[in-house]
């Protein structure tokens, strides 16, 4: 806590992939999602892929981001085709981040990339190539497509049973890790969204900071609320400690 605002821990992207690893390796955020925890009264602070331990000490809350897809090593699988594109030391950044943060009960909000790697850490797998083992093709970012939320779940409770999300992921959720629940799925049964059983965690495969606020087209409902909720969390969890 900070001048009585959480510090919300968000993690970065990298360069990796776009230049094949081969130019210095340069750390990349998109800022919906440092807005998106300013507008809900947190203080975002980026990772930077450096100290794991201290950083897990001093944020409130963290927001897992997108970004590249998980490697499959991760959750014992071979690479599936070339279209898997990994950062190996994005991963193994954040499994030293996680491994620090998850001991602590503090809140978790992970997002695309974010809820497949918290996924595989808690012992889950994924669908490596979406379009080829589903026959769907969910990175088409000019694309809403509908989800049908849980009733009883984070998502019911803000939109509703069912609500138009926007698509920009190549891999997904496919067997869940220990302690999470579905708790909205796409028409054709993909994972949208999981929330832990016990612990303060959820979870969207949709951009909720990229249909929020400035960034917000009128399309979705305005997903703020899922924001404001988090900031809540790391605000009870702080006072309770």
């Amino acid at each position: 806590m900070f001048a009585g605002k959480p510090v919300i821990g968000i993690t970065s992207s990298s360069n990796f992939v776009a230049t094949e690893g081969k130019a210095p390796r340069q750390l990349v955020l998109n800022k919906d999602y440092v807005h998106a925890i300013e507008v809900a009264g947190g203080i975002p602070v980026v990772a930077c892929e450096e100290c794991p331990g201290l950083f897990a000490q001093m944020c409130d809350g963290l927001l897992m981001t997108g970004g590249p897809d998980v490697a499959p090593a991760c959750y014992g699988q071979e690479v599936l085709n070339d279209s898997v594109k990994p950062d190996p030391q994005r991963d193994a950044y954040e499994k030293e981040l996680l491994d620090a943060y998850l001991p602590t009960g503090k809140p978790i909000f992970a997002i695309c990339r974010g809820m497949q790697y918290l996924n595989v850490l808690l012992g889950g797998t994924l669908h490596q190539d979406l379009e080829l083992e589903s026959g769907w093709n969910h990175r088409d970012k000019t694309i809403k497509h509908p989800v049908e939320a849980e009733e009883g779940s984070l998502l019911f409770r803000f939109f509703g049973k069912e609500f138009l999300v926007n698509t920009i992921h190549h891999q997904a959720v496919d067997q869940l890790g220990e302690g999470l629940r579905a708790t909205a799925r796409s028409p054709k049964g993909i994972i949208e969204a999981y929330e832990h059983t016990t612990r303060p965690i959820f979870a969207t495969q949709f951009h909720p900071e990229k249909l929020s606020n400035c960034s917000w087209d009128g399309t979705t409902p305005n997903f703020q609320p899922l924001f404001d909720y988090f900031i809540q969390l790391t605000l009870e969890k702080a006072k309770g400690r």
